[in-house]
């Protein structure tokens, strides 16, 4: 008597590795059965077929420029730039499919205030290379309101305007100035305000409810009073007959 055999089973992890999972693993299948296509007619017919299930699958890309190009070098990418059909676009080249993005550089500049940040820096720079006298005023006007601003945001406190334009003199080595009257824009601290309204909230409660308490005692003592005259006036008093 022969013995059973026990069925292989099929498991993600003994198939082959999905280009591009976003597809799916029958799209792949699709394009496998392409490539092993004898006729190129055959091969570009199946091959719009697929591009357009492939536009299904991911309606996304149809907000992206030109989303079809897009499409055809997934194509090309599935196959393992093995399928060779009449594509509409150039075929991508598979160096620059692997490229690596470079290194970004990210700044090591020293920045003196911190709590007005390199961007202060920059605007007082340009500020500096203005030579307009009247528009000058006006950029330095709005260089001192964000540095009031970002001062306020940073040190969650207020700030007196002198100290800005302090700030903003020594910045600028001397080269910027406000007159001392100039009123920069008005800009607060403020606490939580929420759980300022919520303890106000409280308040307001507990208040309503001693009132509604106080409310309420004259109309107990009326029944106490009544309750006293309906049994003789008292506790020590006697019942007449």
């Amino acid at each position: 008597m022969a013995l059973e055999t026990t069925p292989q089973f099929d498991y993600n992890s003994t198939r082959n590795k999905l280009i591009l999972s976003e597809y799916g693993r029958n799209v792949q299948n699709m394009v496998k059965y392409i490539v092993a296509l004898p006729t190129k007619e055959e091969r570009n017919r199946y091959a719009q077929v697929v591009i357009d299930l492939m536009g299904f699958l991911n309606p996304h890309l149809r907000d992206v420029a030109d989303f079809k190009h897009k499409l055809w070098d997934h194509l090309h990418i599935i196959s393992d730039f093995q399928i060779d059909v009449d594509a509409p676009y150039p075929k991508p080249a598979p160096d620059a499919i692997h490229l690596k993005p470079e290194p970004l550089k990210y700044p090591h500049q020293r920045i003196k205030y911190k709590h007005y940040g390199k961007t202060i820096e920059l605007m007082i720079e340009k500020a500096k290379s203005i030579d307009e006298p009247e528009r000058k005023q006006h950029m330095v006007q709005a260089v001192a309101n964000f540095m009031k601003m970002a001062y306020v945001q940073w040190n969650k406190d207020s700030v007196a305007d002198e100290t800005i334009l302090a700030d903003l003199r020594a910045m600028s080595g001397g080269q910027l100035k406000l007159e001392e009257n100039v009123n920069l824009a008005r800009v607060e601290y403020r606490a939580n305000t929420h759980n300022q309204s919520t303890s106000r909230g409280r308040t307001n409660n507990n208040q309503n409810n001693k009132g509604r308490s106080n409310n309420n005692n004259p109309r107990n003592n009326n029944n106490q009073n009544n309750r006293n005259r309906n049994n003789g006036g008292g506790s020590g008093g006697t019942r007449k007959y």
